[in-house]
């Protein structure tokens, strides 16, 4: 078996515990807070696996999974590759492109496995959402959207780009296989916290093979609209998507509407064919898992690699410079 250090059960790090006692790992836990690291002994982790020091069983495990405040992430990451560990971070892999830059040059040069907590790259729909536009079916890409909102408290180390929006980011930049070229953003904080609350990003991709002109994408994120949002949305000339993320398993609603033209430049809108389709309920959270423990054991690159992370923080700062600064910011 494998042996893994879970660094951190809280908000989120719970559900990674809950994932983990399900695989065939062992499993080592550490956290400062003697409340949580009780909540990892009721959950069936032996008192001598538990730990307020994150580096008490360093020496012990084979892999690390970093799920503690985003600001720990960078000294935590390279503290346990410099040991010859593979890690998988939650996202983002740090709150600076240069030192995610620094993370995955350290793993190549220890030969470690470096796996960032982007989650929905490991959901069957944003498969199927990728292959679809590799295939075609959408045709020419015009417009991607994104909206990762909801009423919800607010994380506490990060503003709400590093917290959600940068989900959907790594989400477009995977799909269409490439990063931006251009970013835009308009931020508001509404509670007075010294970090954006609410969050329009808008990028926009070199074209798509055959197109003439950029895909449009559009990430919106905050912490005050009303109910809870996890919907992207691809719109081709020949076929358009709505994925709910939201929804187990009928998570795709796919349309075959188009535009015809008509004489003396009118054109009609054609509403086509609706299809929903079906996709494995798996949990994200433990295909993410497994496929750590397949890379650890394979040494394959994972799906989500440190390049992707640091691609992903490379974004949010260009968008929060675009905020700050009120004008694009050039990616190329």
């Amino acid at each position: 078996m494998v042996k893994v250090l879970l660094l951190g059960v809280g908000r989120w790090g719970s559900n990674h515990l809950r994932v983990a006692r399900s695989l065939p790992v062992e499993l080592f836990v550490a956290d400062p807070a003697p409340e949580r690291l009780e909540l990892a002994r009721k959950a069936g982790i032996a008192q001598a696996r538990l730990s307020a020091d994150p580096l008490a069983f360093g020496a012990q495990v084979d892999a690390v999974v970093v799920a503690t405040p985003a600001q720990t992430h960078f000294n935590l990451c390279r503290s346990f590759l410099d040991a010859g560990k593979d890690v998988f971070v939650e996202k983002p892999i740090t709150l600076e492109s240069a030192q995610a830059l620094e993370l995955v040059e350290l793993a190549e040069h220890r030969r470690r496995i470096l796996q960032v907590g982007h989650i929905f790259r490991f959901d069957s729909a944003t498969q199927w959402m990728r292959d679809a536009i590799a295939g075609g079916e959408f045709g020419q890409l015009r417009l991607l959207r994104g909206c990762f909102s909801g009423f919800k408290r607010p994380r506490h180390d990060t503003g709400v780009m590093f917290a959600d929006a940068i989900h959907f980011v790594d989400l477009f930049n995977f799909i269409l296989d490439r990063p931006p070229a251009r970013v835009s953003a308009a931020t508001q904080d509404f509670l007075g916290r010294g970090m954006e609350d609410e969050a329009l990003i808008v990028m926009e991709y070199p074209p798509t093979r055959g197109a003439a002109a950029n895909v449009i994408a559009r990430v919106e994120a905050g912490y005050h609209l009303p109910g809870k949002y996890r919907e992207v949305v691809v719109v081709g000339d020949k076929m358009s998507a709505i994925c709910d993320f939201n929804v187990a398993q009928y998570k795709v609603r796919t349309f075959r509407n188009h535009h015809v033209a008509k004489a003396g430049g009118r054109f009609e809108a054609v509403e086509g064919e609706m299809h929903q389709l079906e996709f494995s309920p798996e949990e994200p959270l433990h295909t993410e898992w497994r496929a750590f423990i397949d890379s650890v054991q394979t040494r394959q690159a994972p799906l989500a690699d440190g390049m992707a992370g640091y691609e992903a923080v490379r974004v949010i700062e260009a968008a929060l410079a675009s905020a700050r600064n009120g004008c694009p910011v050039d990616l190329r």
